[in-house]
C-alpha cells in the first residue's frame, strides 16, 4: 500500500512539473495562427515597442518627439471576395484613456500586399484618408505623454467588399466603421507600444 502510494505520488508531481513547463514554455512566442489573415510589420512585433522615428512630430506639442515616419505594414491570407481594405490605428490610452484616433486610411485596393516605411506618412494616392482626432489624414504617430505608462497603438486592418472608390474622402472612425456594417469580409490587428518615463 505504501509502495502503490509512493508511485501515485511520484506520477502526480511529474505531471505538475510537465504542466509547469508547458506553462512556461506557452508564456513566451505566441502560436502561429496558420493561414488566417494576419497584418505585420518588419521593423516591430506584436506588442512590442514601436522606434522613436515612428512616433509623431507636431512642433507645437511638446509630447511628439519624433519624425512622423509610418512602420511598413504588410498583410497576407486575405479573405475571399475582398475588393478594398481599411486600416484604423488608435491609441485606446490617449487623452486619459478617451483614446486618439491616429489614421483612418480606407479604400485601399486589394491588390495591394502592404505599406513601405513613410509610404503612408502624408497623404497619396494609394489610400483615401480619413480624418483621426488631430484631423488629418495621414499617418499620425505617437505623441505619449511622459509619465502615462506604456500606451498601445492598435492597427487593425479590415477587409470589405466595397469597391476602393466607394468612400469618400475626410471619415472619422466613427464614420468608417458605420459605413463598414454589412461589408467586412475579415480584420487582422498588430499592437506598437510607446511610453516615456516621467520627466
Amino acid at each position: 500500500m505504501i509502495a502503490k502510494h509512493q508511485y501515485s505520488n511520484a506520477f502526480l508531481a511529474a505531471g505538475i512539473a510537465a504542466l509547469a513547463l508547458g506553462g512556461c514554455a506557452s508564456m513566451g512566442e505566441l502560436p502561429s495562427m496558420g493561414n488566417a489573415f494576419a497584418l505585420t510589420s518588419s521593423t516591430f512585433k506584436d506588442g512590442t515597442m514601436l522606434a522613436v522615428k515612428n512616433a509623431g512630430n507636431i512642433k507645437a506639442n511638446p509630447n511628439c518627439i519624433g519624425e512622423n515616419i509610418s512602420p511598413p505594414l504588410s498583410w497576407s491570407n486575405v479573405p475571399a471576395g475582398t475588393k478594398s481594405f481599411a486600416l484604423i490605428m488608435v491609441d485606446p490610452e490617449g487623452r486619459g484613456g478617451l483614446g486618439v484616433d491616429h489614421w483612418n486610411a480606407y479604400g485601399i485596393p486589394a491588390s495591394r500586399t502592404g505599406f513601405a516605411e513613410g509610404e503612408t506618412s502624408n497623404l497619396s494616392d494609394k489610400y483615401v484618408g480619413g480624418k483621426g482626432t488631430a484631423g488629418v489624414g495621414h499617418y499620425l504617430g505617437p505623441c505619449t505623454p511622459p509619465g502615462t505608462g506604456l500606451h498601445h497603438y492598435t492597427f487593425t486592418l479590415i477587409a470589405t467588399d466595397l469597391e476602393p472608390n466607394a468612400l469618400p474622402a475626410g471619415l472619422t472612425r466613427a464614420e468608417l466603421l458605420a459605413k463598414l456594417v454589412g461589408h467586412t469580409k475579415g480584420a487582422a490587428g498588430l499592437v506598437g507600444l510607446f511610453g516615456r518615463a516621467a520627466n
